[in-house]
């Protein structure tokens, strides 16, 4: 299926509420617009979704500067808004809330569930606001490429939420890499405990939709659905934090976990576009629900002169062995990367990398006791992924995932979640966004949405 133009637009709580890639650019280079204000101003801040993930990033945001507008379609969520925000206004529509407020934003931020992510930031970005997306960035590979066209031809500030991209493990990971520490990379393993665990899944594969419920009180379940053409009704299977499992409005345990785990190897190496993405079912294909425990192996052309690359991805409760030469601990927990090298690797556990090591053990002691030789840092620190989005915009920077970055690695992780989706192989072309092989995949690059949601229903 061909992508048209006018189609479709449309965790945990880290924080409490607080008032204090393609190898080859497909797109112009990145201008910024001039910034919004001095550096020392306040910026006034908008947020679209709050309840969970998006509340902790509103949270993070607040601080030092003006919440001038809060959208949900749910009113107890809205209700909660105000008691911390008094000064906002409140809608439960993005649409009017842009319309009415649009000239005294500056910047809007997304956390609600993935279908909805794009029509959210598309208006926005027309409107000429700087955006904050959480992760995934989008739902589909076509939403993918056109916001990322869309926030170069803008010269905006845009940051997808993928906060370990901001840590200093993921910082040390690239100047390691790029330093020669582990010599060339061919292969890299990653897990996670999703979805047989963690927020937002309970192990359970649906093969049909929940019955229809009555919405909690207060609550707009059309505004919800958004440009889902699903008739489905309110279920507590889907909201407030079980959405994630279901293709309609979610991407699984690969789009929940992937754009942390899988980023900071994407990014240290420069990955760009896989070429195919071969998938392994230990549970039966499913159209509707993500299953559990597939393995995805995301095969990355050479780069120039560096060789190819297969990243492999096991979810739970599948593990993957060790490879030769390893001698950390067990792959296990909520997850964990492992990048093999020739000359040893590099491995951090976890979802996020809080605290890489290089491997072997008598590698790692070696490095630790070298002193004035370790690594330069060289990667500037931006003191995390919220800040560096608000600094961006005051100085007229370029934020360090910007969509000209995460928009790329949504794009390759969504290609594995295809491979989930149909159970086969998905064969990539990244310049003409174009799957073959596979017509099941193809037929999701840029499926039709609801009236009122489409691209063209919000310019």
């Amino acid at each position: 299926m061909q992508p048209s133009p006018l189609n479709h637009p449309s965790r945990r709580s880290f924080l409490k509420y607080s008032a204090a890639a393609l190898g080859t650019p497909l797109v112009a280079p990145l201008i910024l617009a001039k910034s919004v204000t001095g550096a020392n101003d306040k910026l006034n801040l908008a947020w679209v979704g709050f309840g969970n993930q998006g509340g902790g990033d509103l949270g993070a945001c607040a601080g030092g500067n003006n919440i001038v507008a809060l959208c949900d379609c749910d009113q107890n969520i809205l209700d909660r808004g105000k008691k911390n925000f008094p000064n906002a206004k409140l809608y439960t529509d993005f649409r009017k809330m842009l319309a009415e407020m649009g000239d005294k934003i500056d910047g809007v931020g997304v956390g609600t569930p993935d279908h909805t992510h794009f029509a959210i930031a598309y208006m926005a970005m027309n409107l000429g606001k700087h955006v904050f997306v959480e992760k995934p960035l989008v739902h589909t590979l076509w939403q993918a490429r056109t916001l990322r066209e869309l926030a170069a031809k803008k010269g905006l500030v845009t940051q997808m939420g993928n906060q370990g991209h901001a840590f200093e493990g993921a910082l040390l990971i690239k100047e390691w890499y790029q330093a020669g520490l582990i010599g060339e990379v061919k292969e890299v393993i990653v897990w996670t405990d999703r979805p047989k665990a963690g927020w937002g899944f309970n192990g359970n594969v649906m093969t049909a939709y929940p019955k229809a419920e009555t919405p909690p009180k207060g609550m707009d379940w059309n505004l919800w659905l958004g440009p889902s053409t699903l008739n489905v009704g309110f279920s507590p299977a889907f909201h407030p934090t079980t959405w994630r499992p279901w293709w309609e409005f979610g991407c699984g345990g690969l789009g929940d976990i992937g754009c942390h785990t899988i980023d900071t190897p994407y990014w240290a190496m420069d990955l760009g576009a896989p070429d195919s993405v071969e998938v392994e079912m230990h549970g039966d294909v499913n159209p509707i629900h993500t299953p559990n425990g597939s393995v995805v192996t995301f095969n990355f052309p050479a780069r120039g002169s560096k060789p190819p690359v297969k990243v492999k991805w096991y979810e739970g409760p599948s593990l993957p062995p060790a490879p030769a030469g390893y001698d950390g601990p067990a792959p296990g927990g909520e997850g964990g990367m492992i990048m093999v090298g020739e000359n040893g690797g590099i491995f951090h556990a976890g979802m996020r990398p809080d605290s890489p090591v290089l491997y072997p053990k008598a590698k790692w002691e070696a490095y630790r006791a070298s002193g004035d030789k370790q690594v330069p840092k060289t990667i500037p620190r931006t003191g995390g992924i919220h800040r560096d989005w608000l600094e961006s915009i005051k100085n007229g920077k370029k934020s360090c995932s910007d969509f000209s970055y995460s928009a790329a690695l949504t794009e390759a992780i969504l290609l594995g979640t295809l491979a989930i989706r149909t159970g086969k192989t998905v064969k990539w072309n990244a310049a003409k966004l174009e799957i073959t092989g596979n017509p099941e995949a193809a037929k999701w690059i840029n499926p039709e949405a609801r009236a009122g949601w489409r691209a063209k229903d919000l310019v």
